[in-house]
């Protein structure tokens, strides 16, 4: 019997990888140059597993309680799979994160770049360390986590000096009321400055706009996956 996900979720995929292509092309990208992240928080492996079985292989999920109740399994029934974290890192978390996921784009405070330190060096050796990703918070919403945009360059530079992090890149989420444009070209500007190669922004509604800016990773949810169920417990 056909998965009742399947249809909806295995569509999306399609059209949404249809519309990153498009983008790149309009951009003057190679296709294939900006990585889909399919944000699968909040929903379930019957959801996940059509968007497997169609290819995509990159999964983004915001907590980390949720994503070792659902992933270890999926991932050795798909290999090559990669797991993002793109929601909030606590640091009490910071062990777990550092053996699940493959790139953590939440990066946002000193403490935490203390903690990724200690964790990523006790587990060198057994698996490779976590990409990295500063969030930055370009619109500077005080209920949004993220460092500063006039901050980003000092964070950065401890980061990679005081802990020596290797960082890849950085992360926005801007104002949901705000033309992205302007929070993705200063991103892009902040990531220059700082010789960094790796931009994560953009999601369903906004991700060709952020393919013009540079992106290398687009965080795409809602287009694939349909609306999300009631976050429950």
């Amino acid at each position: 019997m056909q998965n009742s996900h399947e249809p909806a979720t295995a569509a999306g995929l399609a059209h949404v990888t249809a519309r990153l292509d498009k983008a790149c092309h309009e951009a003057g990208r190679a296709a294939g140059s900006v990585t889909l992240i399919a944000v699968s928080k909040t929903f379930e492996t019957d959801a996940i597993r059509p968007v497997l079985d169609a290819g995509q292989r990159v999964f983004g999920e915001n907590r980390v309680q949720e994503a070792q109740k659902k992933w270890p399994n999926l991932a050795r029934a798909y290999p090559g799979t990669e797991l993002h974290l793109i929601g909030p890192l606590q640091s009490n978390k910071t062990r777990e994160a550092v053996a699940l996921f493959d790139a953590i784009h939440s990066l946002d405070r000193e403490s935490l770049a203390a903690e990724l330190a200690k964790e990523i060096a006790r587990a060198e050796g057994s698996r490779a360390a976590p990409r990295l990703f500063v969030q930055v918070n370009t619109g500077a919403e005080p209920q949004k986590a993220g460092v500063l945009p006039e901050e980003a360059d000092a964070f950065v530079e401890a980061c990679r000096e005081k802990h020596r992090l290797a960082i890849e890149g950085l992360m926005c989420i801007p104002p949901a009321d705000e033309n992205p444009a302007p929070h993705f070209a200063l991103l892009e500007k902040i990531a220059r400055r700082n010789g960094l190669s790796g931009l994560s922004m953009g999601m369903s509604g906004d991700f060709e706009t952020a393919v013009q800016f540079g992106a290398t990773h687009v965080r795409v949810g809602s287009a694939i996956f349909g609306g999300r169920p009631p976050i429950t417990g």
